[in-house]
């Protein structure tokens, strides 16, 4: 089970909003360890930025922070995401607050000091969470959804058919939606042991292309794609 968690850990982001800087620190470090990526924030405002421009998988927010407090922060995340999985952290144990969290739809609710122990626990219950959530809307155009366990893609519920390959290209810019995937991410995700040439990419992509009702597919010369 444990490796088997952390097989599925180290393709997720967490975003960590904590004020107390050596806090944040050892927690984030010790995260890092686990997952692909992890963003620190030192107050709510900061978090929510970084929820904007990273749409991590999962969030872990302390409550008491400057500007915005966790409450305020996971607040406004819940107006438009009911799917990114939340961990809420905090020294106090004030029955407001927990009410508060639990009208959130956290995952898990810890008291400082976090443990290893805790940790893993709080990362094997989000990861839970988020296998129930398996269906994304893309970002540039909400009339995408692909659905990873179904392994199904539509435009305005009409089934788009992917090979395997493109598939697993679609899956993979999915995942990277903020940002460029380079060349050698395609490689070890799309192609995996068989050598990806620039003439096979270059159909794949042409072809996926065809196969897409609107242009979507960005391709960044000498570094790679993005959805735009």
């Amino acid at each position: 089970m444990y490796k088997e968690l952390l097989a599925k850990l180290q393709g997720l982001t967490i975003l960590y909003a904590e004020d107390e800087e050596g806090i944040r620190k050892n927690i984030a470090d010790s995260l890092r360890y686990y997952v692909k990526e992890v963003y620190e924030a030192s107050d709510g405002e900061e978090a929510y930025l970084l929820y904007e421009q990273k749409k991590p998988d999962i969030i872990f927010s302390d409550i008491h922070m400057p500007k915005m407090d966790g409450i305020e922060f996971i607040k406004k995340v819940r107006e438009r995401d009911a799917k990114t999985a939340v961990i809420m952290i905090t020294a106090h144990t004030d029955k407001e607050y927990l009410l508060d969290a639990v009208e959130l739809h956290m995952e898990k609710y810890f008291v400082k000091p976090i443990n290893l122990e805790q940790l893993l626990e709080g990362l094997q219950r989000c990861v839970l969470h988020l296998e129930k959530n398996k269906i994304v809307v893309l970002d540039v155009d909400d009339a995408y959804v692909y659905d990873f366990d179904n392994k199904e893609l539509k435009y305005k519920d009409k089934v788009l058919t992917l090979n395997k390959k493109e598939m697993l290209f679609f899956e993979t810019l999915i995942k990277n939606q903020n940002r460029i995937t380079n060349y050698e991410e395609l490689q070890g995700s799309v192609w995996v042991d068989d050598v990806m040439t620039d003439s096979a990419l270059r159909s794949l992509v042409r072809n996926l292309r065809k196969k897409l009702p609107t242009d979507i597919i960005y391709n960044l010369s000498g570094v790679g794609y993005k959805f735009v």
